[in-house]
């Protein structure tokens, strides 16, 4: 699956990139865009989780997200429509607090990379200003940490799911625009990547909840 993913993911930036370089509308929302992304990451254990046993422990972790977007959009005119694709890191994972370790069903991790593919739609509030909404696949990696809380094991834990969210952007000018957006991703399904001659194990269901809080600075082209 994770190859399935990046090969998904270049396959998406190589289609946006060919058509962009002839690009020349005049629009502030058209063409193809690249970007840097940045923001809080919160992962937590979903509905399905019962943990009465442990009151206390919220079964969450949080860091620091961050990463490259690259979009193509087209303007329709009143309405802005794209396609994106996003690969981020993280900086999120589990730990000791005051002998209550927090986690969530995985054992020692930390959050690995996560890769989005998607589209988005907008409704332009002025030439400058765009309020969007997004949608799209994701899959996420959760490295498995040894008992140090550092070490990486050659497995990690391999998860699919979706993603929702939506955003404000600006363009400062033409060229240049910022955004700031919330999006809630769920994985649902997930398997045990073992590096070397070993399978992959069967796939499982799980049940994790992701929040983002995300600014971008970007140029088109």
């Amino acid at each position: 699956m994770k190859k399935i993913s990046t090969l998904l993911v270049a396959g998406s930036l190589a289609a946006f990139s060919a058509p962009a370089m002839a690009q020349d509308s005049g629009s502030n929302f058209d063409g193809f865009r690249l970007q840097g992304v940045a923001g809080y990451d919160a992962l937590k254990a979903g509905s399905s989780v019962d943990d009465d046993a442990n009151a206390d422990n919220d079964q969450s972790i949080d860091g620091v997200v961050y990463g490259v977007q690259a979009g193509y959009d087209f303007d329709l005119g009143g309405a802005v429509v794209g396609l994106e694709a996003e690969l981020t890191d993280s900086s999120a994972k589990t730990e000791f607090n005051n002998g209550d370790f927090e986690g969530f069903g995985f054992g020692e991790v930390d959050a690995g990379r996560d890769l989005f593919l998607g589209a988005r739609v907008g409704a332009k509030m002025g030439p400058d200003l765009l309020v969007y909404a997004k949608g799209g696949y994701t899959n996420a990696k959760l490295n498995i940490l040894a008992n140090d809380g550092t070490t990486e094991y050659d497995e990690d834990f391999d998860l699919d799911g979706w993603r929702a969210g939506a955003g404000l952007e600006y363009a400062i000018n033409p060229r240049t625009f910022m955004n700031v957006e919330y999006r809630y991703s769920n994985y649902s399904e997930g398997e045990v990547d073992f590096d070397g001659d070993l399978a992959d194990s069967e796939r499982f269901d799980v049940d994790l909840d992701r929040h983002q809080i995300m600014a971008g600075l970007g140029v088109r082209f």
